[in-house]
């Protein structure tokens, strides 16, 4: 069994930001725009860097069109 997290995303920022509101809660910005995916991979490339985790290992479980977003890390 995982962690879930509730992410909060920014996209288009000027740099990459990881707010830790609570234990489960973030607020990320994110430099790429939400255009054919490429918010949702840079978000999964941080998150896979920030928790020591393979890529394989994240998935987003919901709000893939969204700000705000369930995340599952296992």
């Amino acid at each position: 069994m995982g962690m879930i997290l509730k992410v909060f995303i920014s996209t288009n920022s000027k740099k990459v930001q990881i707010n830790k509101i609570s234990d489960n809660e973030f607020e990320i910005k994110l430099k790429s725009q939400p255009i054919k995916g490429k918010a949702n991979k840079e978000l999964i490339e941080i998150l896979s860097e920030y928790f020591n985790k393979k890529k394989t290992e994240i998935t987003i479980l919901k709000g893939h069109k969204s700000h705000e977003k369930l995340i599952l890390i296992e």
